[in-house]
């Protein structure tokens, strides 16, 4: 009975280990206390409708996403460019103005980071491929505070290379969140080879010019898409 015991405790705790200590449960929701009152995605990205690329300025070129510098934000927030009785929380933003009288970088807190013994990510090469700023860091347009929302798992992105197509957009939309999320709203994914619904303002129909364009990036990567890597060399060297 005690070796019974034993062994039944060994198999759950190896089970327990097994599902939960992984990515998906100990990394997904990771949010980072940010400087001041941080930087609002839902604010920027949503509500103002800014692309991506306004502030990660290099990530069709380069495997880093780059944060913005000071100036950046400064264009936006130098004092007077703000609508103070529109905007009454100028405390939100004077943390910009003071990093940029003082010539000092806003120290943010890096969110999302693969571990050391894998290459980072290059945005630059998933981008023109077309995988969608929201595949990875999904609905960033209603995060207030940004956090992870995947897992970063090697499981997680052999997942994407061994069936490419269902993540894939337009590199014209690429930066499109909303219309990504329309994609993925109405069917769970992005797929540009499922049946139409008939309905021509289905983003999702191939006879909508949502849907036609998709086809049409689907096509013109189709013969690459086999070169995916799924060797260990890829990510780790």
């Amino acid at each position: 009975m005690l070796l019974a015991g034993v062994l039944c405790a060994l198999i759950t705790v190896i089970g327990v280990v097994w599902y939960y200590f992984t990515p998906k449960f100990w990394r997904v929701g990771y949010m980072p206390t940010q400087p001041a009152s941080g930087f609002s995605h839902q604010i920027h990205a949503g509500k103002l409708g800014m692309d991506c690329r306004y502030c990660h300025s290099h990530i069709e070129e380069s495997s880093e996403a780059n944060i913005p510098s000071v100036s950046t934000c400064v264009g936006c927030h130098a004092e007077g460019h703000v609508d103070q009785v529109l905007y009454a929380k100028q405390a939100n933003v004077q943390f910009i103005r003071d990093a940029w009288e003082k010539n000092e970088s806003i120290p943010w807190r890096r969110v999302h980071k693969v571990p050391d013994y894998v290459r980072n990510f290059p945005h630059n090469i998933h981008l023109n491929a077309g995988v969608s700023c929201y595949s990875c860091h999904g609905n960033i347009m209603e995060q207030t505070v940004v956090h992870q929302t995947k897992p970063l798992s090697m499981g997680w992105c052999l997942e994407c290379h061994r069936n490419p197509t269902n993540h894939l957009v337009p590199k014209s939309e690429i930066t499109n969140l909303r219309w990504v999320r329309g994609q993925i709203e109405t069917d769970g994914e992005l797929n540009g080879n499922k049946p139409s619904t008939g309905d021509p303002n289905d983003p999702t129909n191939p006879g909508s010019a949502g849907g036609a364009l998709l086809l049409k990036a689907l096509a013109e990567r189709e013969g690459d898409l086999h070169i995916l890597p799924n060797n260990c060399g890829a990510c780790h060297y």
